[in-house]
């Protein structure tokens, strides 16, 4: 016969015992126990903690995420010395883990033996902050071409934020990330266009993630851009003329910068006293058979550059003049003068910066012909001067004597 719904209402001896069993637990004021979850720094220590109530001496078991015992009423189970027992209290169970690392992560439980089993669970979590970052290059950087520059953060947990930097504004980059256990490896990867004035730019990679506290980890790097050489030759400054030293200086930039440096003379051989010491050409004693156009050239792999120079030596030419003096005898003093060619270079060479001087030897042997001349005036002006007196004197004297 099958029950009638009225029966269904009835309390079963099953659920008689239950009810009776809460009610005795509220009234002896059962024991129980609480966990606490952790979130420690990789390389950190992690405190692990039970809280007990009514704890009455029963037995107190703390298991790690793979449930094996690590400590058993206070006593070590398991041959871990990076786990202390450091507290064991009636209202307080605490252990200590140190040099944690991601493969600690996971529950430990916190289990109470009564009558009843009690446990529950302290979840442990590593947070694993960046490193600096690294910058890698995928190919060298060329004038008028692209550079790609990826930066990555090799181990983190959670996945660390990556920022490309340059005059402090931020370059948008193609961020990607790959998982490697517990841990994520983030990169992030730009392509810059470079010109020679980018050589030695500043660009900078900046890691943030919520284990630094707000602070970074930043990666700075200076872009290396390659470009072919150039040459300019420094002159010396004013004329030159036989006698005198010449020294020339090779003036080169590039990247890399050229090695060697090549001083040659266009259809001819350098002079014998010629000496070459990096990029500096000097000779010394110059003659006229010096004359000619010098050349210097360099070269590295991207590219060769020259540069000339056109060396003019001017003549020295000693010139006699003469002078009168009142004892009627000439005296001859000999001047050296400065005598130019009667040709001048092409402006457009790039030696020319001699002959802006060229007007400079005009100018002295005008001065010293023109103080000859004067001092040859006076010169005679005083003999004529001298001359007359002494005649006048004569005629003066001639009449006294005819007279006695």
């Amino acid at each position: 016969m099958r029950p009638g719904p009225r029966s269904l209402l009835l309390p079963t001896p099953l659920s008689l015992s239950l009810r009776a069993l809460v009610l005795l637990c509220l009234a002896t004021r059962c024991q129980a126990v609480q966990a606490e979850n952790v979130t420690v720094l990789e390389g950190g220590t992690a405190q692990i903690s039970c809280r007990l109530q009514n704890y009455d001496g029963s037995i107190v078991v703390i298991q790690n995420p793979r449930r094996q015992t690590l400590f058993f009423n206070g006593t070590r189970a398991l041959k871990d010395d990076r786990f202390q027992m450091v507290l064991f209290t009636p209202r307080l169970v605490r252990i200590t883990l140190t040099n944690v690392s991601v493969s600690d992560e996971g529950g430990y439980f916190c289990q109470l033996y009564t009558d009843d089993t009690h446990h529950q669970v302290a979840t442990l979590s590593v947070s694993v902050p960046p490193d600096t970052p690294t910058v890698e290059v995928k190919q060298e950087a060329v004038e008028g071409g692209e550079v790609e520059l990826t930066c990555l953060s090799l181990r983190s947990k959670p996945p660390a934020t990556l920022r490309w930097i340059r005059d402090r504004r931020e370059i948008p980059g193609v961020v990607s990330q790959q998982e490697n256990g517990k841990t994520v490896s983030v990169s992030s990867t730009i392509r810059l266009s470079v010109e020679r004035k980018d050589n030695g730019a500043a660009v900078s990679c900046e890691a943030s993630h919520p284990a630094l506290g707000g602070q970074k980890r930043v990666r700075h790097y200076r872009l290396d851009v390659h470009f072919a050489p150039t040459v300019r030759i420094i002159p010396p400054p004013g004329i030159l003329r036989e006698g005198d030293s010449l020294s020339l200086t090779c003036s080169i930039t590039g990247n890399p910068l050229p090695r060697d440096v090549q001083w040659t003379r266009i259809n001819d051989t350098l002079p014998e006293r010629a000496e070459i010491s990096g990029p500096t050409l000097q000779v010394s004693r110059l003659s006229q058979s010096h004359n000619g156009t010098y050349l210097c050239q360099a070269q590295n792999n991207y590219g060769r550059a020259a540069d000339h120079y056109a060396l003019l030596v001017y003549e020295n030419v000693s010139v006699t003049t003469m002078v009168l003096s009142t004892s009627h005898h000439a005296t001859s003093h000999p001047i050296t003068l400065l005598i130019t060619p009667s040709y001048a270079p092409d402006p457009r060479d790039p030696g020319a910066v001699i002959e802006t001087h060229s007007a400079v030897p005009y100018a002295v042997i005008g001065g010293i012909l023109a103080l000859l001349v004067f001092t040859i005036i006076c010169v005679l002006i005083i003999t004529i001067w001298c001359s007359v007196r002494q005649k006048g004197s004569y005629r003066t004297q001639e009449p006294i004597l005819n007279w006695y």
